[in-house]
């Protein structure tokens, strides 16, 4: 538990707190903005932590609507701008000092709008193009948002310290503004990056009004400063407070409403942060025989109970509430309750703790919002008790009981209401539902139809199948047929070859031997001419001759 866990508070509790903190404005302009507190409102300026209230809203991961800090620190402050005189010692400047010369028009740059006299660069910025001027808003943007390293980050520190330290911004100068100027020069103020959207507009009047600090920055509220004319010492004292919007502890803003995580002083109505309140000791146990919890308004230290408050925020709120909103109001009040030594107070923070287990293992909304709000009901109609223990005196009693049961029966007027918009709407789901079950009997009926034809052809198709398949069968023994005699005719073919070769070949024989016997009849009756003329010529023929004569009739015999 924070450090307010042991604080007790002896201080006798208003009979009531504010209701839940509504909408500052209707109708008025809800953008996610980057925050900053007024420079004043600690004494010095200080960097703290983004606010646990920026669900309501969301935009962009770098812009959201919870208050976002983006003021200096002062060591930073310092360390940069040491750097910075030793390597620019031209920016060297005294506190109240404005420089006189202005860079040449195309190189204008943010140092230059936040340093140079106010009508040399109004009078530059009316002959600029809107190119120029959105690029100037782009770089101040990345500049504010600062995600793109420490650099960056100091870069913008140096150029809100330079705007902080400039005393010729009055009311007189700044009317001679140029309105884009002025819009830079109120973001690098505030730190608001809402300022250099092109659809937030405002007049000038108001922009001068929110740089002077006579006007709140929260866009959504624009309340003039001090609100409703408070002459607190923190509204007095911190530069750009607004106590209707802002918190008192941090001076932050977002735009959570109906919650109990803003809780608002009945009796100087100024608002501060639920988280705030435990974090700094303003949330607290009561005095001993009580033992409840107390919240102490740090504008008027004035002290109040917070169980009836409670109770009131769930019973108005809670069935507006979704999943998500439900978990954070339960979990809230349970860090309130932590260290109450009352009973209800006590079995409160045990009620809220099993109820937001059972939201994360899976239960519904409307089934915890339903336990939370049948709890505070069984705890009214517990029996009144004075704070000495004993019984109250009959008519209070009897005033205890006239007020539950007025509650009770605002309560079934909600309820009856509630189940009446709920019969409504189911009654106009049913004749939604009966118009789609005509039209689906309707489209039945044509699909029905369709399929009919779609079974017709199907129909057509098996018997054009059934009759392409006998076709295919008849072409099937017609081919097996084909088939069957062009092997037959090739074996017939293939032994009429046989047989003509055959044929051929003895006929080729036959010729070659009838030549060959020819032949040896030509050679006989050659070679008998020869031995005849031979005889008669030379008488008898040489032996060598005889023996080739016997060996060439040899051959002829053999042939």
């Amino acid at each position: 538990m924070d450090s307010s866990s042991g604080s007790h508070f002896n201080n006798q509790p208003s009979p009531k707190m504010m209701p839940p903190r509504q909408q500052v404005k209707s109708g008025v302009l809800h953008t996610s903005l980057s925050l900053v507190p007024p420079p004043d409102a600690f004494g010095s300026p200080n960097v703290q932590e983004r606010g646990p209230n920026s669900d309501q809203v969301r935009e962009s991961p770098t812009e959201s609507a919870s208050s976002r800090d983006t003021w200096p620190d002062p060591l930073i402050v310092s360390k940069q701008m040491e750097r910075e005189k030793q390597k620019e010692p031209e920016n060297n400047f005294a506190e109240n000092s404005v420089t006189r010369h202005i860079s040449r028009l195309d190189k204008m740059s943010l140092r230059d709008i936040c340093s140079e006299r106010v009508d040399i660069i109004a009078e530059k910025m009316h002959h600029l193009p809107y190119e120029f001027l959105d690029n100037l808003k782009n770089q101040l943007r990345a500049l504010i948002e600062g995600t793109s390293g420490d650099q960056i980050k100091e870069e913008y520190i140096f150029l809100q310290k330079m705007v902080m330290s400039r005393g010729d911004l009055t009311e007189k100068a700044l009317t001679m503004a140029h309105r884009g100027q002025l819009e830079l020069l109120v973001a690098v103020k505030t730190g608001i990056q809402a300022f250099l959207h092109p659809t937030v507009s405002l007049s000038q009047a108001s922009l001068i009004e929110i740089f002077l600090y006579k006007r709140c920055r929260n866009i959504a509220c624009g309340s003039q400063i001090p609100a409703d004319d408070c002459t607190c010492e923190i509204c007095s004292k911190r530069n750009g407070f607004c106590n209707l919007c802002m918190c008192v502890i941090c001076t932050k803003f977002d735009f959570e409403v109906n919650t109990c995580r803003w809780i608002g002083c009945d009796a100087c109505s100024h608002w501060t942060h639920t988280d705030c309140a435990i974090r700094n000791g303003q949330i607290g146990v009561g005095p001993v025989k009580s033992g409840g919890m107390l919240f102490r308004c740090r504008a008027c230290m004035r002290t109040s109970e917070l169980f009836g408050w409670v109770k009131d925020v769930f019973n108005q709120c809670a069935p507006l509430w979704d999943r998500e909103s439900l978990i954070k109001e339960l979990d809230c009040v349970r860090r309130i309750f932590h260290r109450s030594n009352e009973n209800r107070g006590r079995n409160l923070y045990l009620k809220c703790e099993e109820l937001v287990e059972k939201l994360k293992s899976g239960s519904t909304e409307a089934v915890a919002c339903k336990a939370i709000l049948s709890f505070f009901q069984e705890g009214e109609m517990e029996t009144p008790k004075t704070e000495e223990g004993g019984v109250m005196a009959p008519q209070e009693a009897f005033n205890r009981i006239a007020d539950v049961v007025h509650e009770a029966i605002k309560k079934m007027e909600m309820v009856e209401n509630e189940k009446a918009r709920m019969v409504k709407k189911a009654r106009l789901a049913l004749e939604a539902c009966d118009e789609d079950l005509k039209d689906k009997n309707r489209e039945l009926a044509a699909l029905n139809l369709e399929r009919q034809k779609k079974k017709q052809q199907v129909d057509e198709l098996q018997s054009i199948v059934r009759l392409k398949q006998a076709e295919a069968e008849m072409f099937d023994l017609k081919a097996s047929e084909a088939r069957r005699e062009a092997e037959r005719l090739q074996r017939i073919s293939l032994a009429n070859a046989q047989k003509s070769e055959d044929d051929y070949a003895s006929r080729y024989l036959k010729q070659r031997l009838h030549e060959a016997e020819a032949e040896k009849q030509y050679l006989f009756q050659k070679i008998r001419l020869q031995e005849e003329s031979s005889s008669r010529d030379t008488g008898p023929a040489e032996p060598s001759q005889m023996i080739m004569y016997n060996k060439i009739q040899d051959l002829l015999k053999k042939i």
